[in-house]
């Protein structure tokens, strides 16, 4: 496995830029794509952002600073790329990026690539129910097990406001699970 600074001197190399990108791709290509799921929900929306979300990597790789880890500054395009196709969804479609999520959600059960139960279904609606920044810091900490650091890096927010974000988050999810106990 290559380290993070041979990576990013591959990629932004004129000679080595392409065998660099594959390696980053086979690197980060499922923690990235999970990461986008959790957002979109659907899985053929997934791959579409996954690879807009590489195209825009390699476009862009030369102005990547170094500033944070590569790996932060990836998770920040993939998760603008995925909050930009929701707001251009709901724009096509007139509604709000609620009523898209709450069509995502309906459509997931149908969803040939949903492993999951009635209780993930119950738990991504009630994800659903809370503000589009709040779901996003569930979803990263819950689901990716991300720290608080990393979350400040990736979401350019404060470690406190993050950890306030996520208790509440976890109050409104336990509370609409308890409502809808129907399971």
């Amino acid at each position: 496995m290559i380290d993070e600074k041979q990576l990013i001197s591959a990629l932004k190399s004129l000679k080595k830029s392409e065998k660099g990108f594959q390696i980053l791709i086979d690197q980060y290509k499922e923690r990235l794509y999970w990461h986008i799921r959790k957002i979109v929900l659907n899985h053929e929306d997934t791959d579409d952002i996954l690879q807009n979300t590489f195209i825009k990597i390699y476009k862009n790789i030369h102005k990547f600073e170094g500033k944070s880890k590569l790996y932060t500054w990836m998770y920040r395009i993939a998760t603008n790329e995925a909050i930009t196709f929701l707001n251009k969804k709901a724009k096509q479609k007139n509604i709000t990026i609620e009523e898209v999520k709450n069509q995502l959600i309906e459509n997931l059960e149908s969803d040939i690539y949903f492993e999951g139960n009635q209780i993930q279904i119950v738990l991504q609606k009630a994800i659903n129910t809370l503000p589009q920044k709040q779901q996003l810091v569930f979803n990263m900490k819950y689901f990716g097990d991300h720290t608080y650091e990393n979350l400040s890096e990736i979401l350019e927010t404060s470690v406190g406001g993050l950890k306030s974000s996520y208790h509440i988050a976890v109050k409104k999810i336990t509370n609409y699970i308890k409502s809808n106990e129907t399971i």
